[in-house]
């Protein structure tokens, strides 16, 4: 495959992910039949013969019946894999303490080998901003800017991402950051589900320590391992949903509003929700 249909391959998986389709399947073909098929190629190339026309199919619908096929083999399609569920809620921390119990998860978490996706790291990336915020953004995991900084959102979705929090009346000092697995996935694919599963953990503690009052989760990934199951965010947005004792809202990541801009409508009424429910007004212009 040349890089250019590789390129665009990848471009269009990352926009069905977006939108929620996260994994597609295909039912195997059994053994039996692909050796039938490569015995007989012959037979599948030949044209089938018209059947004559009869007078039954002249005949009225309601006469007109099917006799019942063959049963046939069907082949499961494989599971699903698992979503870990959520650890039990942890102990409130007072406010003034939040930061310093943040530092503990982190120096937990320390140089991480718990996943295959250390192997392609450069630094761990664990959140930003503020332990006591009101407000938390989930992302999905780090890119190469925030893989060279060590630092959630700081390319061009971390760009978009500011904007998106200044037009909610905030600064980004004023939010707390975080994202589902703290390493660069290769190429900045979706992460698996047992790197999911490995890491999500320390990002509920961190939910458990911030104790925000409104949670947006930003794309598929986020909502789908906060949530703990696979929905098409069509289905997720414009409402809001319960997480740990926290209200959660469900909206775009900023990396797929800058490939369909069109969507920044849609994104922009999923922040006003959450702006209505920590009681926010947009600044004035002028």
């Amino acid at each position: 495959m040349d890089s250019t249909t590789r390129d665009a391959l990848l471009a269009r998986i990352r926009f069905y992910r977006d939108l929620g389709l996260t994994e597609f399947y295909r039912r195997p073909v059994s053994a039996e039949l692909a050796a039938q098929l490569a015995a007989e190629p012959e037979v599948a190339a030949q044209p089938q013969p018209t059947p004559a026309p009869s007078l039954e199919t002249h005949e009225p619908q309601s006469n007109f019946t099917l006799q019942p096929e063959a049963p046939q083999e069907d082949h499961a399609i494989p599971p699903r894999k698992p979503i870990q569920a959520a650890l039990q809620i942890g102990i409130e921390v007072p406010a003034a303490q939040r930061a310093a119990a943040l530092e503990l998860i982190r120096e937990e978490i320390g140089d991480c080998t718990r996943c295959a996706l250390h192997t392609g790291r450069h630094k761990i990336v664990f959140g930003d901003g503020d332990a006591a915020a009101r407000l938390l953004f989930v992302g999905e995991g780090p890119g190469a800017d925030e893989d060279a900084q060590g630092i959630p959102f700081v390319g061009k979705a971390g760009q978009l991402l500011n904007n998106m929090i200044n037009a909610m009346g905030l600064k980004r000092e004023q939010v707390y950051i975080a994202n589902v697995v703290k390493c660069r996935p290769p190429a900045n694919r979706t992460p698996e589900p047992d790197e999911a599963n490995t890491c999500s953990p320390f990002l509920f503690r961190q939910i458990d320590v911030v104790r925000p009052e409104v949670i947006v989760a930003l794309g598929a990934t986020a909502a789908t391992y906060l949530l703990g199951q696979r929905q098409p965010l069509a289905g997720l947005r414009g409402r809001v949903h319960s997480f740990r004792g926290t209200k959660l809202i469900i909206t775009y990541h900023p990396a797929y509003l800058l490939r369909d801009p069109r969507q920044k409508k849609e994104a922009w009424a999923d922040l006003q929700i959450a702006m209505r429910e920590l009681g926010l007004k947009p600044p004035q212009k002028g």
